[in-house]
């Protein structure tokens, strides 16, 4: 086999690996050189660049809908992820999308773990493009959200609340998802929690994508992508 032929079965493979992860083991989902086992309806937004994955929207480029790159794998059930992400211009505004599913126009439905400069969006668990009754965030940042079966929100006080480091410093996130409980930490701190019980609201299963938000020029980055599916019992 020649050296042409292997090249072009590189991404197949990656791809094939990427969908039978080991439960229970955090596995790179992300090379850290190309897009690889990563897909978006409009490719014309994302790159790599510093061994991250780089979403980048310009005044010659303008972003005007949201923009969704969709992890190849699978779904994600009950799971943790642990990345690192920086992001500059349009309020620092982006997001992990999870357990969610893409119409065929690119935009995503479901939870994002939300990226913003400061106050209860950043850290805070978004229903992008919901149709439940209420905010659209769900749980914000520094609280601990019950939603019961009816759509009622019942929110406390966590002990800490998420802040971002310095402009060019990269920034941590770490979500876990399990039942209808859901835990967000940035940088180390646990900012918000979700127990979602709303009928025919809650998912417990859907795509991985990570979020260029329409807007502003801006520029949002993540690396050391790190995915550990969760087996249920």
């Amino acid at each position: 086999m020649n050296s042409h032929t292997i090249a072009s079965l590189v991404p197949a493979i990656l791809l094939a690996l990427a969908g039978t992860l080991s439960a229970g083991e955090f596995e790179s989902i992300f090379d850290g050189k190309t897009l690889d086992g990563w897909k978006a309806l409009d490719m014309s937004y994302w790159s790599v660049e510093d061994g991250a994955i780089t979403a980048e929207s310009t005044p010659q480029h303008p972003c005007t809908s949201n923009q969704f790159l969709v992890w190849q794998g699978g779904d994600v059930a009950d799971f943790e992820l642990k990345l690192k992400f920086r992001v500059t211009g349009n309020g620092c505004n982006s997001g992990v999308q999870f357990r969610s599913r893409i119409r065929p126009d690119g935009l995503a439905v479901g939870y994002q773990a939300d990226i913003y400069q400061s106050g209860p969006y950043l850290g805070g668990v978004c229903d992008e493009l919901h149709s439940r009754k209420g905010p659209e965030l769900l749980t914000g940042n520094g609280k601990r959200t019950v939603i019961d079966e009816t759509g009622k929100r019942t929110a406390t006080d966590l002990e800490g609340m998420a802040t971002m480091r310095p402009p060019g410093e990269w920034n941590d996130y770490h979500i876990t998802a399990r039942g209808q409980h859901i835990v967000l930490r940035i940088n180390g701190v646990t900012c918000s929690e979700l127990i979602d019980r709303e009928e025919t609201h809650y998912d417990l299963k859907g795509i991985l994508g990570l979020q260029l938000r329409s807007g502003d020029p801006m520029k949002v980055q993540f690396k050391e992508i790190l995915l550990k599916q969760i087996a249920t019992r």
